[in-house]
């Protein structure tokens, strides 16, 4: 949420009529559950910023819970990933992070009772049995064979359970509900299955550990969780959360369910970016080109850009993918606000001003933030042999090209007027050089006969200039839906020009200092940041934006395409 507003939305609606209502007592308590078996994502992003931010609206609290009830597929790593990104993101939970592990034995007795009133029993089918007996969506599922065990048998098959007295998919246990249901989540689900794994923070105290669904309810409840927010995928598993909790008759929170986020030229799915970290598709979960928040971190984004993305978009009960260009819109926003602007060169040509003297070094003062008065000004070096980007000059240009040509006076930025002169070519014919000339008067860019000129280049002196590295990040994607196509793998569509090395490119002494980070607008280029792969010898840039919307752009040239074609066809005869 933005200073000063209040977000409203459904889910709003409904704790207000809670909070009329006088259910659960004016209280608003929200919990943001992630399961650590991989990085957060954007998607979580959203999740995040509505949970903490509707217990912050409402003056309520907001719980930090792991649901770490598989700990065949998690790890200590992405707990500490977690708790950093969240962190990162501008909220705290305070003295109330919660692992669903400190609930195991609590949820190893409601299991138990719910035995005890017959209504959950062990079950011997095999796996495939028990996907075989679940039925479809239009075909009624069959009982097991041991469904209607007596109470005491299953109290004393689920003790052996808990022993390690069968191998795992030997035994679960299953809540009898209704195997002829229409909702095939209350058909018997399983709520506790055999797993010969240590946890990390249980240790072997365990070898039978608890179903998500069974273990979500009952965590939400003993933390006294009012509302229950969740992705729009847990709704048809509402009526076993609210059966659990009716039938072992604890206090029962509200469970609510949204849209999750889908975001264009990317995949959410963790199966599918554990896989692009495990296949070497990226250098890691938090490798510029993921949706992952470490990633987006490292790319250079802000936590502000990020929440006010997941304000924007809002929230919803039908599902869509929202476009690449809005979180990107957002990124623009806050970076041109914050940003101090640098001059760099990433595709350097050489120039020398012939006129100008070679010993002399004149520092021209530039603005770090035409946005920010606050953000002052800084010294910049100016010399004989200066480099700008080769795409700023064209020996034979267009009509409509603004920038350097031979005989073509343009400004230096903060520094003077130049005219080129000559260009220099190697063997080849490639453009080594450009030779001009500059008019001393106009020192910090203006003419004091008001002459004026079509383009202002960025430029940095060669004898100053530092040394660094540039990686230009693209899409990971090139289509907007990699994995909707059934027929061909996701990574069938990775851009191969995804990343971009340049080194060197050069930049201003200014940056000498700076450090891992630290984010900067390259004028007329791009917003970078500098990566957690710098030394004190080599500083590297990782671009995070373009300054301009380039899907954009493409897509109104994509949408005018079909036009011009319809104009250029021939009328049939």
């Amino acid at each position: 949420m933005t200073d000063g507003e209040t977000s409203r939305n459904f889910i709003t609606d409904i704790i207000d009529e809670h909070n009329a209502s006088g259910h659960f007592k004016g209280r608003v308590h929200t919990r943001f559950p992630p399961e650590p078996n991989g990085y957060l994502h954007i998607g979580h992003a959203k999740s995040i910023c509505l949970n903490f931010g509707i217990a912050e609206q409402y003056g309520g609290l907001c719980n930090l819970r792991f649901d770490d009830t598989n700990p065949a597929k998690e790890e200590q790593e992405y707990i500490e990933a977690i708790i950093e990104d969240v962190r990162w993101l501008g909220y705290d939970w305070d003295d109330r992070l919660y692992f669903a592990s400190d609930y195991f034995d609590e949820l190893y007795e409601m299991a138990v009772e719910l035995i005890r009133i017959g209504r959950a029993y062990v079950d011997e089918l095999t796996p495939d049995e028990i996907r075989a007996y679940r039925g479809t969506l239009t075909k009624p599922g069959i009982e097991s064979l041991y469904r209607n065990r007596p109470v005491e048998e299953n109290l004393a098959l689920f003790e052996k359970m808990r022993a390690g007295g069968f191998k795992a998919g030997e035994a679960v246990l299953r809540a009898k509900i209704d195997m002829s249901s229409g909702n095939i989540n209350m058909r018997d689900p399983v709520m506790y299955r055999i797993l010969d794994a240590a946890h990390p923070r249980t240790g072997n105290k365990w070898k039978i550990y608890p179903m998500y669904d069974f273990a979500h309810g009952q965590s939400d409840s003993i933390e006294g969780i009012t509302h229950s927010i969740c992705t729009l995928e847990y709704e048809d598993h509402r009526p076993l959360y609210d059966w659990y909790l009716d039938n072992i008759e604890i206090f029962h929170p509200q469970q609510i369910e949204f849209a999750r986020l889908n975001l264009s030229h990317t995949v959410l799915s963790k199966r599918k970016l554990i896989r692009l970290v495990q296949e070497g598709q990226v250098r890691g979960w938090d490798d510029p080109r993921m949706p992952t928040i470490s990633g987006l971190r490292r790319r250079g984004y802000t936590p502000e850009a990020i929440r006010e993305f997941c304000e924007d978009i809002g929230l919803g009960k039908v599902k869509g993918v929202v476009a690449l260009h809005k979180l990107e819109y957002h990124l623009r926003q806050h970076l041109n606000k914050t940003a101090n602007r640098v001059m760099a060169v990433i595709n350097p040509l050489k120039l020398v001003i012939e006129n100008y003297p070679d010993d002399l070094v004149e520092e021209m003062d530039a603005v770090n933030n035409p946005e920010d008065e606050s953000a002052g000004t800084r010294l910049v070096p100016f010399s004989k042999v200066l480099y700008i980007e080769r795409d700023d000059f064209m020996e034979d240009p267009p009509r409509k090209f603004f920038r350097l040509a031979p005989g073509r006076e343009v400004r230096l930025r903060y520094a003077y007027f130049i005219t080129c002169t000559d260009v220099i070519k190697d063997d080849r014919g490639e453009i080594i050089e450009l030779r001009c000339r500059y008019d001393p008067a106009t020192r910090g860019g203006s003419a004091p006969d008001g002459r004026r000129v079509k383009a202002t280049l960025h430029w940095v002196s060669a004898q100053h200039a530092i040394e660094a590295e540039a990686r230009l990040y693209d899409t990971l994607f090139t289509v907007e839906h990699p994995d909707s196509d059934r027929d061909t793998d996701f990574t069938e569509f990775i851009n191969p020009d995804s990343l971009k090395v340049v080194d060197p490119i050069y930049v201003e002494p200014h940056l000498r200092k700076a450090r891992a980070g630290d984010r900067f607008q390259f004028e007329r280029l791009a917003y970078f940041v500098v990566d957690e792969d710098t030394t004190a010898e080599k500083l590297v840039f990782n671009r995070t934006v373009t300054l301009r919307d380039q899907w954009r752009k493409a897509q109104k040239k994509a949408a005018r395409a079909p036009r011009k074609r319809q104009r250029k066809a021939k009328p049939a005869r």
